[in-house]
């Protein structure tokens, strides 16, 4: 179990002085280094109201019972990228999935196969582009591969900052490619209030969602309202019998030496 340690405090970084690497925490200084950027990224920067949250630090029920997995800059120490992951093993102690707070996951648990969630996803402001969410991807893959998961689950969010209409706008976009098979789908307990305009400007879909659709994932189905963090939440479930070859070819490869230079 996970405890609070010494206080690591995120700083403005240079991207281009910047050498990243990505690993699982080893510590409680790591943990509390991810917590950190959680309530930076969350409550600072985008508004977040976190139950729990004090003294800068994104902290809940569920941390103690997670992996936490890291992109570091090896230069300057600090931790820049972090995404939690809850097993199925150990999402008893926890008392459910995080997801299970939004969704009637009934259709989930009923899927064969060993599940791993993932969740509060963040990255630092400076570090938002593709080679910095590429190498999470790469150590989310190689946890999967290592501990042998079937089912990837959790929530991809989306802002309400202009309303409504554009999270319904994307929503529409992915059911029609990406909806999972009605035996799977999940309902939402909060349901997003339907706008009554429509938008009919193109949206575009946020980039860790993107992420997943290109990975072979599909939505579970309505979103669900989430006013604490002033998003739409929709389901996610990916396979890992879906992941096209080239994605887990170029993830996985030579992950002994994933460090990378930021650009």
């Amino acid at each position: 179990m996970h405890r609070s340690g010494p206080s690591v405090r995120v700083h403005n970084i240079c991207p281009k002085a910047a050498k990243l690497h990505v690993r699982v925490a080893e510590s409680e200084a790591d943990v509390l280094a991810a917590q950190r950027l959680r309530y930076q990224v969350f409550t600072e920067e985008f508004g977040a109201n976190l139950h729990g949250a004090q003294d800068g630090i994104d902290q809940d029920r569920f941390d103690p019972h997670c992996d936490h997995l890291l992109v570091e800059d090896l230069i300057s120490g600090q931790i820049l990228a972090t995404t939690r992951l809850l097993s199925q093993d150990q999402m008893p102690k926890a008392g459910s999935f995080y997801s299970e707070g939004e969704f009637d996951l009934s259709n989930i648990h009923r899927l064969p196969g060993k599940k791993l969630e993932i969740g509060r996803t963040c990255v630092h402001a400076d570090f938002r582009n593709g080679a910095t969410l590429a190498l999470l991807w790469s150590g989310i893959a190689k946890y999967v591969i290592d501990h042998d998961f079937e089912h990837l689950i959790g929530c991809g969010s989306i802002s309400l900052t202009d309303g409504t209409q554009e999270a319904w706008s994307i929503t529409d976009q992915l059911k029609r490619r990406f909806l999972l098979e009605e035996s799977k789908q999940v309902t939402p307990k909060l349901a997003l209030p339907r706008s009554d305009s429509e938008t009919t400007e193109p949206v575009a879909i946020p980039p860790l969602i993107k992420a997943y659709m290109r990975l072979g994932a599909k939505i579970g189905g309505d979103p669900c309202w989430d006013p604490d963090f002033r998003c739409a939440d929709l389901f996610i479930l990916l396979p890992i019998s879906a992941l096209e070859a080239r994605y887990a070819k170029h993830f996985l490869k030579d992950q002994e030496k994933s460090d990378t230079t930021a650009a």
